[in-house]
């Protein structure tokens, strides 16, 4: 009886697995990042080659075209067969330069015109409706505390609907 039990509830916990498992996939994030990640993977192809076209070879005009070849030597000497320390600093600055063309790229021709575009749609849809959205009123903590106040002296005299049946007790008013 016991091992059907577990069998059952080991079922259950595998269905409810999968269902969460659907639920997540049914998303529209993870489509959305699936998207993502493929144009991303596009447009760094498209980044490496005017990094390695356009600005690499202007970076040439003062020394190699590659900037893979910019190195230091640390310790010893770095030609070939020796056994110095060479730091590669060439290719950690195509990276940086490779990143920054590409988030700027992402949001001058991404992310600005979409938020420009979001900000008219908001704006059309206000000027059809006439309507803005009203500004929250803030509750002070003094308010609130008079509130909490008004309630138990309610409670204590007796009270329908929050309307006082009887006068309240005479008392220092703290408003």
């Amino acid at each position: 009886m016991t091992r059907r039990l577990t069998e059952v509830n080991a079922k259950k916990e595998a269905a409810s697995i999968l269902d969460g498992f659907k639920a997540f996939l049914m998303r529209g994030n993870v489509i959305d990042l699936a998207v993502a990640v493929v144009i991303g993977a596009a447009f760094t192809s498209i980044v490496t080659a005017v990094v390695k076209g356009v600005i690499n070879p202007l970076v040439g005009g003062i020394g190699t075209k590659n900037l893979d070849h910019y190195s230091v030597c640390v310790k010893g000497s770095c030609k070939p067969g020796a056994d110095g320390v060479e730091i590669l600093w060439g290719s950690v600055a195509g990276a940086a330069l490779n990143f920054v063309i590409t988030a700027a790229v992402v949001y001058f021709l991404m992310v600005m015109p979409m938020s420009k575009y979001l900000a008219r749609q908001e704006a059309r849809k206000q000027a059809r409706t006439g309507k803005t959205e009203p500004e929250p009123i803030p509750v002070t903590e003094l308010e609130v505390l008079q509130d909490i106040r008004d309630l138990l002296v309610a409670q204590r005299t007796g009270t329908v609907d929050g309307v006082v049946k009887q006068q309240r007790p005479a008392g220092p008013d703290l408003r």
